[in-house]
């Protein structure tokens, strides 16, 4: 019987840049359903994510935090990767302009004209949410 594999080849981008990329342990990211947690030898699948937070678990044992605003997860026995339409460092994470961005969009969904113009600001609101979220969760950890 061949071996499981120990470690996890962790990779994370977005439209802009790659933000993580590197071995772990564990990676815990929000799946269309439901979290998901990935362990190495995991079950190949492929999986829209939501907006919410990418918890990675080093070989190190360090912890990184990785906001995404949605895209697809990949799994491979030995490889993980997450596309994201928006990745953004936990550390990164500005609370105050987070703030300012719900609010826009909730002014926005009060003055909609459109099914269609509702529907594009309730999804800014639902990530700006799933963002504010995260930082509230990162602080936590810290």
């Amino acid at each position: 019987m061949a071996q499981q594999p120990k470690t996890l080849k962790v990779s994370v981008v977005s439209a802009e840049a790659e933000i993580f990329s590197g071995e772990a342990q564990v990676i815990e990211l929000p799946g269309e359903t439901g979290n998901l947690g990935i362990l190495p030898g995991h079950t190949p699948l492929m999986t829209r994510i939501r907006a919410g937070t990418v918890w990675i678990k080093t070989v190190s044992g360090a912890e990184e935090w990785i906001f995404v605003a949605g895209g697809i997860l990949e799994v491979q026995p030995e490889e993980v990767t997450v596309l994201a339409d928006t990745a953004i460092r936990g550390q990164d994470l500005d609370e105050a302009k987070a703030q300012q961005a719900r609010q826009n969009a909730e002014a926005a969904l009060r003055n909609t004209q459109s099914k269609l113009e509702y529907a594009t600001v309730a999804a800014e609101l639902e990530t700006t949410l799933a963002q504010l979220a995260a930082i509230r969760k990162l602080r936590r950890t810290l």
